[in-house]
């Protein structure tokens, strides 16, 4: 199963080419690919359904045999982006001696200092031209060679860089493309490289949104091969195991499964693909609908609904143990974490917490839980968000990791094992 999350994580280097894969993947296993602005039509027990929104979110569903107004959903819910950097528009920059750089800004909160010295390379979309200003083609850019590198300034220079220095976002973390050979190729080095991979002309190209991304490809360590080491295991890891459950749970299911891979929630998640958005409430009410129910018959599939978000959690860092709340940090290889906060960025309760604890003894994998420690700031994820807006019982969980947000991070193989094994079981339901 590991070999699989690697493949998928090497696949997967941006949002828009997670859902790509998602959606292949999805399509080989006998799901259809819906037009979000057309009718859904008559659905019947074991249908299998996918939308999009933005092609970097993705919705999958497989119709139970109870009605949906009577049983309610099954959700999983993660999200497809990871912190990185994005590439601003008019981004050459010619230094001296031809020297070309790309003007870029953060995208979410990477830790920096992981990106610098490696090879990059870009992933993205790229806009063209067509017939309808309205309706533009989209095209997916995956440059699989190293192209850039953010580079660091020699210790001779920065006697201090051992001691911590603060990094400058627009200056220290521009990464060079290369050198000017003419004059032809002065501020069109990035163009060159864009119309080369996709083999369209340069006046069609309307816009784009791409990203740097680490090509080094994702791989196991340890004595045992017990780690795993790979960027973006925030959330891609998490939405691989909602995918594989999914298909694992296979047939007719007694409860609708729902399987939401959101965007943009390294930011916030206040966008039309977001978890923020009423994108995913509009679906579900589309879908009782379809089985000729009323607007209180979607209310009551909420009240029966249960969500699982999905997002990593802190596993316990042996370098630093004084950061870990002292009675409740999760461990590496010990099982999906369930996550609390009295401040309430978790959608946990005690009663959802339970549910899942249960779920995961039925599927016979350990199961941990998380708090911050109380002088250490936290973070926010999907669940209070989603339940801002659909009322619904659910558990914030994600499987421990090291190193999050790092350009690459760390987990346990175990974890990855247990957690489908737990979500399989969910599905089952």
């Amino acid at each position: 199963m590991v070999k699989d999350l690697l493949a998928f994580l090497d696949a997967s280097p941006v949002n828009f080419l997670a859902v790509k894969t998602l959606k292949e993947r999805l399509a080989a296993a006998g799901f259809k690919e819906m037009d979000s602005t057309a009718p859904i039509g008559t659905i019947e027990p074991g249908d299998q359904l996918f939308f999009t929104k933005n092609d970097s979110s993705l919705y999958a569903v497989r119709i139970g045999r109870q009605t949906i107004a009577d049983a309610g959903f099954h959700l999983i819910c993660a999200h497809c982006d990871s912190p990185t950097f994005r590439i601003k528009p008019n981004p050459e920059m010619v230094c001296e001696g031809g020297i070309t750089k790309l003007n870029t800004e953060v995208y979410g909160g990477p830790i920096m200092s992981t990106w610098f010295d490696r090879p990059l390379s870009l992933a993205g979309r790229v806009i063209l031209r067509t017939d309808n200003p309205l309706q533009p083609e989209t095209r997916l850019l995956h440059v699989k060679r190293p192209l850039l590198q953010i580079t660091n300034i020699a210790i001779h220079f920065n006697r201090q860089v051992n001691d911590g220095v603060k990094l400058s976002k627009q200056k220290d973390m521009l990464p060079l493309l290369g050198i000017v050979n003419d004059q032809l190729e002065a501020g069109n080095m990035l163009m060159n490289v864009i119309t080369g991979e996709l083999g369209v002309k340069a006046q069609d190209i309307l816009d784009f949104d791409l990203y740097l991304y680490d090509t080094a490809p994702a791989s196991t360590f340890g004595v045992h091969d017990e780690f795993i080491s790979a960027g973006r295991l925030d959330d891609l890891s998490m939405v691989h195991a909602g995918l594989m459950a999914l298909m694992m749970s296979g047939g007719v299911p007694e409860t609708t499964q729902v399987l939401a891979v959101f965007d943009n929630e390294e930011t916030g998640s206040q966008t039309k693909q977001g978890a923020g958005s009423p994108f995913l409430s509009s679906l579900l009410q589309r879908l009782v609908f379809a089985q000729g129910g009323e607007m209180s018959d979607f209310y009551r599939s909420v009240e029966k609904s249960f969500m699982i978000s999905a997002d990593n959690a802190h596993a316990w860092h042996p370098n630093y143990p004084e950061k870990f709340d002292p009675t409740n940090h999760p461990m590496l290889g010990g099982g999906p974490c369930i996550k609390f906060n009295a401040a309430q960025k978790y959608a946990s309760d005690a009663v959802s917490a339970a549910i899942f604890a249960s779920i995961c003894e039925k599927a016979g994998v350990p199961c941990q839980r998380f708090v911050n420690h109380s002088d250490v700031a936290g973070g926010s994820t999907l669940g209070n968000i989603l339940a801002s807006s659909l009322p619904l019982r659910g558990v914030d969980m994600g499987n421990p990791v090291l190193g999050m947000h790092s350009v690459r991070e760390t987990g346990s193989v175990a974890d990855h094992e247990y957690c489908i094994k737990a979500f399989t079981e969910f599905y089952k339901l």
